[in-house]
């Protein structure tokens, strides 16, 4: 008990809203604040005290259990803009570039936000016919390559809840508006290891999307491009998998530099 105390009193007061969002960041699941402690070793008025203020300044937010938290939105946008720092992402845009390139079609990063992907990167293709989806956009996670293989990433627990209780609004004909059936898919997507948009979203247009993740193997945003169903049909779309996976590996590996 008393290794706790001392290991608490190593804390300067000034940094420990600091590390618990830094250990909510680390973890990447829904914690709660007894979770977080186990690291702290904080007294557990301090650790609650602390969630508390975190909760109310939108760093942090409660989950519907009540008991558990997840990063709020100012959480999510102080992420957004470290990512965005001009430093990493010149040498993203590089990658990226080089892969439209290639590809000959839009490639885009996405990470998750509260209940959509949110478009950080993206790099457009030469040709005049193409489809308009700028930075900052937000697209839905159940009828989007990117969306998709973040389902993918979750706990089975976690993504049962979300199928069950998003509304899954068709976009399109072929919109998968089921809550089983948007379960298969995920299985799908899990097993081949990458996510595929079939006019899902927007009737002729097709995407495929894989995974970039952290140096924990953790999933931290999606690389995926998009094409016109006129120029490109789902199955030629999977023939550049290798070159988007080589791609998402360089994006990881800049995470990991930085």
């Amino acid at each position: 008990m008393g290794g706790r105390d001392e290991q608490s009193d190593t804390i300067p007061t000034n940094l420990r809203l600091l590390l618990v969002l830094e250990e909510v960041a680390r973890l990447g699941v829904p914690a709660t604040p007894t979770e977080i402690n186990q690291k702290l070793g904080l007294p557990k008025p301090t650790i609650h005290r602390l969630f508390s203020t975190l909760e109310q300044a939108g760093f942090l937010q409660r989950e519907i259990d009540g008991r558990a938290y997840t990063p709020g939105r100012r959480m999510r946008t102080l992420s957004l803009g470290v990512l965005s720092s001009l430093r990493v992402r010149t040498a993203r845009l590089a990658v990226l570039s080089a892969l439209a390139e290639d590809i000959g079609e839009t490639c885009n990063i996405a990470l998750p936000d509260r209940d959509a992907m949110l478009y950080l990167d993206r790099i457009e293709t030469k040709w005049p016919l193409r489809i308009q989806l700028p930075i900052g956009t937000q697209v839905p996670f159940y009828c989007t390559a990117s969306g998709k293989i973040y389902l993918s990433s979750l706990a089975d627990s976690h993504l049962k809840r979300y199928a069950r209780a998003a509304a899954l609004t068709p976009h399109t004909e072929r919109t998968l508006t089921e809550p089983e059936k948007l379960l298969e898919e995920i299985k799908r997507t899990r097993s081949r290891g990458f996510a595929q948009d079939d006019e899902e979203f927007m009737v002729g247009m097709i995407a495929i999307a894989v995974p970039i993740l952290d140096p924990n193997g953790r999933f931290l945003s999606s690389l995926s491009f998009h094409a016109p169903t006129q120029r490109m049909t789902l199955e030629r779309a999977t023939t550049h998998l290798e070159r988007l996976r080589r791609a998402a590996k360089e994006l990881s590996k800049l995470v990991a530099d930085d």
